[in-house]
């Protein structure tokens, strides 16, 4: 095939028998595209001598060539009012964006009704990541809105049926039943959950859910008096210890809906003279660096939070560029560590 004038990314498509989207995506070094696609259109790309002209491509589409991350504060022992989950997750989208051409600029969301839209309304940014909401109930109005205003943008987070905008999420559900399965083979029968277990806050729904099948599983029910709502911070989870203790619950293994509430709840056991593990099984949610740091080191749920950062990117640019997406479920894997090797299944 001759090619006259400048060649184009439609000439990639025509020549390897692609789709645009997919040679875009591969151009940008998409994680979507295989490897052996990736080469194929490099290759026509380097034969043709096609160069992507950033600056023409942002004049033609008026894009700014950057993409904005909004965090939600969260309270934190420190003074980042970042959740350290999110830490990881910043790293692996700001990589992303680097390798794909974009400039990251990252703030922390506003209060006000259109915290959204004041990143998207002034071209700061071509489209918004979102990392953390707050309510989910009061989160979905903003979205609706956002999508009103033909805002671009995408969400780390539950991934539900009825959502009104386009999020990546871990399978909390699945992470959920895992936990409680494996505190159950330590010889637990009374597990405490440890979060908010509403629709207001429904990743910590779907483990809740998850805990309540291994439970079924096993021929228990959920006792209601061993839920207790909270936040995922440590002094939330000392609280919520503190309160089931105060209540004389009996349990013997705790199932927190986050590291933080499992960190907070394992120095309120200490407090109260109880062992971790020997007296009750701990387990967390996220992976967080510090779990590896605490004494007993906390047995937790880890998050593939590189692949995320480079879906959450891909999927926003790709609704830039008009493109068909979808939400995804990424798998979980349970990390086993001292906390939850009750004394039963230790002697």
């Amino acid at each position: 095939m001759t090619i006259k004038g400048k060649p184009t990314s439609l000439d990639i498509a025509y020549l390897t028998g692609f789709s645009q989207a997919t040679v875009s995506r591969a151009l940008r070094k998409s994680p979507l595209v295989s490897e052996e696609t990736r080469r194929k259109v490099q290759a026509v790309a380097q034969e043709l001598n096609y160069k992507v002209d950033k600056n023409a491509s942002n004049l033609r589409t008026q894009h700014s060539g950057t993409l904005a991350l909004l965090l939600f504060e969260d309270p934190t022992a420190d003074d980042s009012h970042i959740n350290p989950f999110f830490v990881s997750m910043l790293g692996s989208i700001t990589r992303a964006c680097a390798q794909r051409g974009y400039d990251l600029l990252i703030s922390f969301q506003q209060s006000s009704d259109d915290w959204h839209a004041d990143y998207a309304d002034s071209k700061k940014a071509d489209g918004i990541i979102l990392l953390g909401y707050g309510d989910y109930i009061t989160y979905c109005d903003k979205a609706e809105k956002l999508i009103r205003q033909g805002t671009h943008f995408v969400r780390w987070g539950a991934v539900l049926p009825d959502q009104p905008d386009t999020s990546i999420g871990c399978d909390n559900f699945s992470g959920g039943r895992e936990v409680t399965a494996h505190l159950l083979e330590q010889g637990c029968t009374r597990i405490a959950f440890l979060g908010e277990a509403t629709s207001h806050y429904p990743e910590f729904f779907e483990r809740y859910h998850g805990y309540e099948a291994a439970l079924e599983e096993a021929g228990l029910k959920a006792d209601k008096a061993l839920q207790v709502d909270a936040e995922s911070t440590q002094r939330s989870g000392h609280a919520a210890i503190t309160r089931l203790i105060e209540n004389g619950a009996s349990f013997d293994g705790v199932f927190a809906a986050s590291d933080l509430i499992a960190i907070g709840a394992m120095q309120a056991l200490e407090e109260q003279g109880l062992q971790v593990p020997a007296d009750i099984a701990v387990v967390g949610f996220d992976d967080v660096p510090s779990a590896t740091f605490v004494h007993p080191p906390l047995t937790t749920v880890r998050q593939d939070t590189t692949e995320a950062g480079a879906i959450l990117v891909d999927n926003l640019l790709s609704l830039i560029n008009g493109e068909a997406v979808e939400t995804a479920i990424l798998p979980t894997r349970l990390v086993v560590r001292r906390s939850s090797l009750h004394k039963s299944k230790s002697d």
